[in-house]
């Protein structure tokens, strides 16, 4: 066997060798890159199921038609309420004026700013006038009627819309105001419907409805 002949055979008897290993580095290789989508897809994964945190964020907001008219900015606005106990909140809130005078006229105003974690279904001024102005006054002008009342609208915990779909709730009056709804539509006691919901001031979450709530 001639040098020519016998270097043939050594790059032969090479490649014969290291072809497997070339091979299954090939495969490895295609392996990897088919793991890589999967992972890929487990981090997309995981972005999708934050969407539901988002939706969470989302639905932790106020809602309702009459929430366009709360001031974008200041004490008035949501974010200024958060910041305030809810008698404190209320009085920076035009649409809640009457209520706010009433609550002044019952002695209320600490006991409200002072009570910890409370929901109050806060009437505008549309819904007191609802109420014959001579039936108004006479109701204002009796502190025990009109705490009465008021204290008919405040429960003893911070609810959520949630709770509300179908709800009965023991209020500091000690009479019983129910819910129901879904969504963004909730009626408190059959009469009364929330036309801006969820809003949280520093001690409560405030339900604004539209008819004053009478107890039994």
């Amino acid at each position: 066997m001639n040098s020519m002949q016998i270097r043939r055979t050594g790059i032969a008897v090479a490649a014969a060798v290291l072809l497997p290993f070339s091979l299954a580095a090939c495969s490895d290789a295609s392996s990897d890159t088919k793991a890589a989508p999967s992972a890929a897809a487990g981090g997309s994964a995981s972005t999708g199921a934050s969407t539901p945190a988002g939706d969470a964020m989302t639905m932790d907001e106020p809602f309702g038609p009459a929430c366009a008219g709360v001031p974008k900015d200041g004490a008035g606005s949501f974010e200024g309420m958060a910041k305030d106990p809810v008698a404190t909140a209320a009085s920076n809130n035009p649409a809640l004026s009457t209520l706010v005078a009433a609550v002044k006229q019952a002695g209320l105003v600490d006991t409200l700013n002072n009570a910890q974690d409370i929901t109050v279904f806060a009437p505008t001024n549309d819904a007191f006038a609802k109420i014959p102005k001579a039936d108004l006054d006479k109701v204002l002008a009796d502190k025990a009627t009109l705490t009465k009342i008021l204290t008919y609208h405040v429960v003893g915990q911070k609810l959520t819309p949630e709770q509300l779909d179908n709800g009965s709730f023991e209020t500091l009056q000690k009479g019983t105001v129910t819910t129901k709804g879904s969504g963004e539509s909730y009626k408190v006691n059959d009469t009364a419907s929330v036309v801006c919901g969820n809003v949280k001031t520093a001690n409560a979450n405030v339900y604004i409805i539209d008819t004053v709530l009478m107890p039994k």
